[in-house]
Order: structure tokens, then C-alpha cells, then sequence
């Protein structure tokens, strides 16, 4: 999912690039609501598993390349406005230091898989645990749904953003298949890795995973309750 340099022209670029900055400057602020002294080392945690996550890439054609986000998990276990800012300084620091994404494209790459992909996989997951019992055994299997969808709409995301100022000999139709197509089985693979994590966090400290909180707080309830 990362984007070279020149992938994209100019124009679109500063726009991408500046849609990134109001991003991450609302996250900033949101980040100040969900971050305290004992969750901000989750936020590390994240950071730093996304990382390595996501230096794993591999080909999928038209001059693209795939990889796991991250997006879901992150926002699931810290939240989405940390996920936001977490994601942001992972790509960062894997484009100025590890030339993996260019320098020009970082306002797409934070566009689409800090914003976008958390941003719908939040959505998702707030979705599917509407409608599922209010337990933090809903907390995985809602997290691994978000993850799954959050993908393939980053790959729609960046197909658009080609579609406006792609500036490779690459037809738009191809780009798309390719990246959708490979997306969809990169999705199975992020729901499954989301899935397991989260409910291996819940199992152990429901309290530190943010998306888990309500239910945990409900859980306290019933058990102080009076018979």
C-alpha cells in the first residue's frame, strides 16, 4: 500500500498532503481524550507492532504493493484518534529513514492507511458491536470484521486518488483489480492477526483495550451488583 514517489503528480499530492495535516491535527486533540498514564504504553505497543507488521510488503502488480495496516488493531486497542497519530509516525519514520514510501506520496500514505483505514475500520467495528451481546467476547470478532473492511477501502481509496492524479503508464482498470483483488486476501489475513490479538489482550487486560472498555465496565457492574 505504500506509494512511491511520482506514482502520484503534484497537485493531487499537496492535496493528499494537506488533507493528512487536518487529519492528524484533529487526532492531536482527540488523543488527549483517550491517552493517559496508564494507557500511553499501549499506544507504543501498537505503534511498534504495526511496524513491523508492515515492513513485510510484497508485489501485487501495476507497480503497487501490499502489506498488513494495522489500522483496526491500533484503533481497537488505543483508540482511533492514537491509532490516527501512531500509524502517522510509523510511516514517517519508514519513509525519511527506510525510504519505504516516498517522501512526496506521505500525505497520500497517511491519507490512506491513517485515516482511511482507521477511520473505516473504527466505524465497522462500532457497527458490529452494536448489534452483538455487550460482552468483551464481542470485542475480537467485531475488531477482526473492521480489520477485513478496513483494507480493500484503503485499496479503493488509493484507486481514486489514482484515478484523479496517477501519474503511471499504468491503465486505471488494472490498478484496480490488482489492488483490490490482492486487498481483499490481505484483508482475510489482517482480520485473522486483528482477531487473535485483540481477544489475546481482552483475555488478559480488558481494561487497557479501549475498544473493549464499555463491556468491561458493564462486566464490573453486574459482579459489584447486590444479589
Amino acid at each position: 500500500m505504500h506509494v512511491p514517489d511520482g506514482f502520484i503528480d503534484a497537485t493531487t499530492s499537496l492535496a493528499t498532503g494537506a488533507v493528512a495535516v487536518a487529519g492528524v491535527t484533529l487526532a492531536l486533540r482527540g488523543a488527549r481524550r483517550e491517552l493517559d498514564d496508564r494507557t500511553a504504553p499501549m499506544a507504543g505497543l501498537v505503534a511498534t507492532f504495526v511496524f513491523a507488521g508492515q515492513m513485510m510488503n510484497f508485489p501485487v502488480g501495476a507497480g503497487t504493493s501490499g502489506h498488513l495496516l494495522g489500522g483496526t488493531l491500533a484503533a481497537v486497542l488505543a483508540g482511533p484518534w492514537t491509532a490516527v497519530l501512531a500509524i502517522t509516525v510509523v510511516l514517517m519514520v519508514q519513509s525519511l529513514l527506510m525510504a519505504d514510501g516516498g517522501i512526496t506520496a506521505l500525505g497520500t500514505n497517511i491519507t490512506l492507511m491513517a485515516l482511511v483505514a482507521v477511520a473505516v475500520g473504527w466505524l465497522v467495528f462500532v457497527g458490529v458491536r452494536a448489534v452483538l451481546p455487550r460482552r468483551t467476547a464481542s470485542v475480537a470478532p467485531a475488531a477482526a470484521v473492521g480489520a477485513f473492511v478496513s483494507v480493500p477501502a484503503a485499496a479503493l481509496a488509493f484507486t481514486a486518488i489514482y484515478a484523479v492524479g496517477g501519474t503511471a503508464p499504468v491503465a486505471l482498470d488494472t490498478v484496480l483489480t490488482a489492488m483490490l483483488s490482492w486487498h481483499l486476501v490481505i484483508g482475510l489475513g489482517e482480520a485473522v492477526i486483528t482477531g487473535l490479538v485483540v481477544a489475546s489482550v481482552v483475555a488478559v487486560r480488558p481494561d487497557l483495550v479501549h475498544g473493549a472498555r464499555d463491556a468491561f465496565e458493564a462486566r464490573r457492574l453486574e459482579i459489584r451488583a447486590p444479589a
